[in-house]
Order: C-alpha cells, then structure tokens, then sequence
C-alpha cells in the first residue's frame, strides 16, 4: 500500500468521528445553543467529558462564568438545523426561536435541555484549568436523559469542511467490560 504526505491542517478530518453535539447555557434569563464536535470522554463514573470551546465562540464566556450547560445529542433528523446553528451566533440571534427548537428544564442546572435531541447530558464544569491557553473544559455529566423511544439513533459526525458521516451499521463482539 503507497502512503501519501497528509497536510497537519487536515488531521482533526481523520480524528473526527464523534458525534456532533449541541451545548445549551443560560446567563442571566438568556438561552443559547452551539454546535461542537471537538469533545471526548475523559472518564466512566462519574463521566467527565472534555470539550473544546473556541474564546472567539459567544458560548465561551458564558460556559466559563456559569460553570454549566447541557450537551445535547441530535439525530439525523435534526441535521440540517444543527448545522445552521454551528453557523450562527448567539450574539445576534435566539437560535431557538429561529431554528424551531424546542426547551425543556434540566433538574439540576438553569441550561435547557433540547426535545428533539436524542440525548441530553446536564453537566457542571469542573475544570477550566487549561481553558485559556487551549480552550479546553472538564465537565462532568449529573444527569442523563435519553429518548428511549429511539431504539437505533443515527448521529452525526463532522469529518471537516461541510461533510458529514451518519451513523448506521452497528456490529457486536465479546466484551469482558460491563
């Protein structure tokens, strides 16, 4: 097999494959949503998840001041509107209005949580240590909801530049973890 140089500025492309999520934060009596893909699972239990919010993203400040949001986790279905949030701001625009989603209050944050996801994951920060020189958050996960009426749901992956995998075949092996 003949290898070829692959541009530095392309990698995340190959290391994308997590689903894209929305992440909801409410300051002040204000609600906002943003599209991210560039998140990991950091831990099992409890589960922490690091994220990757830009200082130049309106979520940014709000997630450092209020220590919370919700990350939400869309299907398919909701594709098109996930994508035209990640290209909107929340500064100039009430993306739920706009976009037609709809809120529902988590129980132990002021975040909202989004109906038509499949999942939604309340979380509070609990650290922000690396958040100015890498734009990188710990949170950890205090509530789970999932729709279970969504026996298979097919998530969305962000692959860069506009194109995007779904989630479909799925195949089982032995596994000694529970």
């Amino acid at each position: 097999m003949k290898k070829k140089v692959f541009p530095l500025a392309k990698v995340y492309q190959l290391l994308e494959p997590g689903s894209v999520v929305m992440m909801t934060t409410a300051n002040k009596g204000k609600l906002n949503v943003m599209t991210m893909s560039w998140h990991t699972m950091l831990d099992f239990e409890p589960p922490l998840i690091g994220c990757v919010v830009s200082n130049r993203d309106y979520t940014f400040n709000i997630l450092k001041n209020t220590k919370e949001c919700v990350i939400a986790i869309p299907t398919i279905e909701l594709a098109a509107k996930v994508v035209h949030v990640g290209n909107t701001s929340g500064r100039d625009i009430d993306k739920f209005k706009t976009f037609g989603l709809t809120t529902e209050p988590s129980q132990y944050i002021k975040a909202p949580h989004i109906a038509e996801c499949y999942a939604n994951l309340e979380c509070k920060m609990v650290d922000s240590s690396m958040s100015a020189k890498y734009n990188f958050f710990i949170l950890k996960v205090l509530k789970a909801w999932i729709d279970q009426t969504k026996k298979h749901p097919r998530t969305i992956h962000h692959m860069g530049k506009g194109i995007f995998m779904v989630a479909g075949k799925t195949i089982k092996f032995p596994s000694k973890m529970k």
